[in-house]
């Protein structure tokens, strides 16, 4: 399928996704920190919005909305629509809508916000994330607690390992550093964590990632995981209580 995503960096340490359908010349953005990179990227590509897809409410990730909407389709959570600027489609968990013909299923991933919601293309093998999963790490919990955060990260665990992770923010680096705190041992989280500092050193994005290089290596994926309860002193813990104790170290880190 011609599916080109583009990552396009905004702010100090967002991301926000260019998804372009060759075939029809239709392209769809996920979020809008801010408007000028994205238009730049836009432009350079010959490109025009269709639709734009928004996560969750904060601002960092809708705050260029309003100067890149002009002939663009504005997606988002039906649920938190009052947070959201003005949409035109409103969608909701489990729902599949169309992009230049492919399927889109909306997937609600909250915990970092009430209302979050993640964009799956199975057909173009990505989903887009946000602040929910991210690499190496997941989002801060502002408003949902550790089992709500726990369940939407098992549902993203849950598709096909060969997805492509594109998620909202560059902080790989400061994620690798905690996740070896973690799982000291675990041999693939010091080659990615090397990797990362080599990818960084260049001024590139580590984003996106894959799924398959999140469950090896993510922690906040691997809580279900023995070794890594054992790793942490709570080897009878669930599942739930590991994901909640992992994320209150990496709050105090």
């Amino acid at each position: 399928m011609p599916i080109e995503i583009v990552t396009v960096p905004c702010l100090s340490d967002n991301y926000a996704f260019l998804i372009h359908d060759d075939d029809t010349g239709q392209t769809a953005l996920v979020d809008a920190p801010e408007a000028h990179p994205i238009q730049v990227a836009l432009d350079a590509r010959g490109w025009t919005l269709s639709q734009i897809w928004i996560t969750h409410h904060h601002g960092d990730h809708i705050d260029g909305v309003a100067d890149l909407r002009e002939c663009a389709m504005v997606v988002g959570n039906e649920y938190d629509a009052r947070r959201l600027p003005a949409l035109d489609a409103k969608v909701t968990d489990g729902e599949t809508f169309d992009f230049a013909g492919n399927d889109v299923l909306v997937m609600d991933v909250s915990g970092h916000t009430i209302g979050h919601i993640a964009f799956y293309l199975p057909g173009a093998n990505a989903v887009f994330t946000a602040d929910s999963l991210m690499a190496l790490g997941c989002g801060r919990l502002f408003e949902g607690t550790p089992e709500l955060m726990w369940s939407s990260l098992s549902k993203l665990a849950a598709l096909p390992r060969h997805t492509i992770v594109c998620s909202g923010h560059e902080y790989t680096a400061s994620n690798a550093k905690f996740a070896l705190t973690v799982e000291t041992e675990n041999e693939a989280l010091h080659a990615r964590a090397a990797e990362i500092a080599e990818t960084r050193a260049k001024g590139k994005p580590t984003v996106p990632s894959t799924l398959a290089e999140e469950l090896a290596t993510n922690p906040f994926l691997r809580a279900n995981l023995p070794e890594v309860k054992a790793a942490i002193g709570m080897p009878n813990a669930s599942d739930g209580a590991v994901f909640a104790e992992i994320r209150q170290r990496k709050d105090r880190f």
